[in-house]
């Protein structure tokens, strides 16, 4: 098959059509053919961007920012690679997954806070939390 539509593309990707048609407008490298009526039909080079792209997001815990600016900095071929398996992709400052459980420590422990000082739960509570932590 030389062609995927969105359906088949969002499929294999396991990911919902609509969340293709979001990339689009955030990955200009995205570029599906378009027939009548607006339908979209996906070359296998545009599929191994998606796989890319997904990969990068899901698997590694990159924001739509890093990706763009890996597409900027590393090019088409690189995520690509990466969504063909070929290429383990490199750690960039500030991305992947340390940067998101940082951030993520970061939200609940202002939201324990928050909590503590509103009196809604006890000092036990708190301890608890830091074993989770």
């Amino acid at each position: 098959e030389a062609f995927r539509t969105i359906s088949e593309a969002a499929e294999e990707l396991d990911v919902p059509q609509h969340v293709l048609r979001f990339w689009e407008t955030r990955f200009a490298h995205i570029k599906p053919m378009k027939r009548a009526g607006g339908r979209r039909y996906y070359r296998r080079s545009d599929v191994d961007l998606l796989k890319g792209i997904r990969g990068l997001l899901y698997q590694e815990g990159y924001t739509i920012r890093g990706v763009q600016k890996i597409l900027r900095e590393d090019g088409v071929q690189y995520v690509c690679g990466v969504g063909r398996g070929e290429i383990t992709p490199r750690k960039h400052e500030g991305e992947g997954i340390a940067a998101l459980q940082s951030s993520t420590r970061a939200v609940i422990e202002g939201a324990s806070w928050r909590v503590l000082a509103q009196g809604q739960v006890g000092p036990d509570h708190y301890v608890h939390y830091e074993r989770l932590v």
